[in-house]
């Protein structure tokens, strides 16, 4: 659960609220119901989703999300997963009370491990997954990033020391304000890789 974990929180921190609940929904959907994993990341879920309803001025949203994102994380420790837990029940009451403190000051931030996770803070499991979120909200290839990340854990699984793949794909998640052009390398890139596995397929049969 960890890289999707980090990976929404970062995403969530960098102010995309709406994308963040996508790092974790496929986690959470294959979790059994009521489990404390389960309502800990549909607490979040509906966390950023209150936080996200409120941002569009959605007041009614954003209080009953508020709500009932309060009663799934209520059960949990004050810290779970690494998560201030505590601080996020506390600002769903703030939020659900009066949602329109949105607009006077800054959501909550998410801390992970007690630090404020931003996108530039993630190893190359957690951006991998957040480039999964990113594709599937931009107007990008999504095959061709997954083709991408593929190639990228192959190139870690061998060993190799420098790998475009990762690079770019790690930037692709930490570099908003480049992630068009760093898309476009990553394309050529899985063009080439492609091309050359198709070279060799059949020489040896």
């Amino acid at each position: 659960m960890e890289a999707p974990l980090r990976a929404g929180i970062a995403i969530y921190n960098a102010g995309n609220y709406h994308a963040a609940h996508d790092a974790w929904e496929d986690h959470w959907l294959d979790l059994e119901r009521g489990g404390d994993d389960e309502q800990f990341l549909h607490g979040l879920i509906q966390f950023t989703a209150a936080v996200y309803h409120a941002t569009e001025r959605n007041w009614g949203g954003a209080t009953g999300l508020a709500e009932s994102a309060r009663e799934y994380l209520a059960g949990l420790s004050d810290t779970y997963r690494g998560v201030d837990v505590a601080s996020v029940r506390t600002y769903l009451g703030a939020l659900h009370d009066d949602p329109e403190v949105i607009e006077r000051r800054r959501p909550l931030a998410l801390t992970y491990e007690g630090a404020v996770l931003h996108l530039d803070d993630l190893g190359f499991a957690s951006s991998a997954a957040a480039a999964d979120v990113y594709a599937e909200e931009g107007p990008y290839d999504e095959a061709m990033i997954e083709q991408a990340i593929d190639y990228a854990r192959a190139d870690l699984d061998a060993g190799e020391e420098t790998s475009d793949f990762v690079t770019f794909v790690m930037d692709f998640a930490r570099e908003p304000e480049n992630r068009g052009i760093v898309a476009q390398r990553l394309s050529e890139r899985v063009a080439r890789r492609e091309q050359r596995e198709s070279d060799v397929d059949g020489l040896f049969d």
